[in-house]
């Protein structure tokens, strides 16, 4: 198995960061439109990650792809956890509501200069770390 340089990660990453900026994805504005169903954008974006996602396992499944570093990438199926999920989602999407982002936009906001956004990066790495505290404890 070869190794991969970390730091090649920190490319499509940086550019999926940008795209995110350029498409209005990380704006507070658009996401208070996606939440009173005023406009398209948000819908549009979401469905078409899921489309492109979906697309992405077939082709993976159908042509037993490989990481970078050479191991067959194997996908497994999702377990369904409803009540872990369904409390974990209500608490995912009134920091998304609350926050105006996600856990995944924060990184690009922080980097266009969002400076408040630090304080909600803080608050997800804490919740990340509470979760990890109280995990034997939590609904799996």
């Amino acid at each position: 198995m070869k190794k991969v340089p970390s730091f090649l990660y920190f490319i499509p990453g940086m550019l999926f960061g940008f795209i995110l900026l350029r498409a209005e994805v990380v704006s507070w504005f658009r996401i208070q439109e996606m939440f009173n169903f005023q406009s398209f954008h948000m819908y549009g974006t979401i469905g078409s990650a899921v489309a492109v996602g979906a697309i992405s396992i077939l082709l993976i499944k159908k042509f037993k792809a490989k990481s970078l570093e050479g191991q067959t990438i194997i996908v497994t199926p999702p377990t369904y956890r409803w009540k872990a999920n369904v409390i974990g989602g209500m608490l995912f999407g009134l920091g998304w509501a609350l926050t105006g982002a996600c856990p995944g936009p924060v990184y690009s906001l922080i980097g266009a200069r969002n400076l408040p956004y630090v304080i909600v990066f803080s608050a997800a790495a804490f919740g990340a770390v509470l979760y990890d505290f109280l995990k034997s404890k939590l609904p799996q």
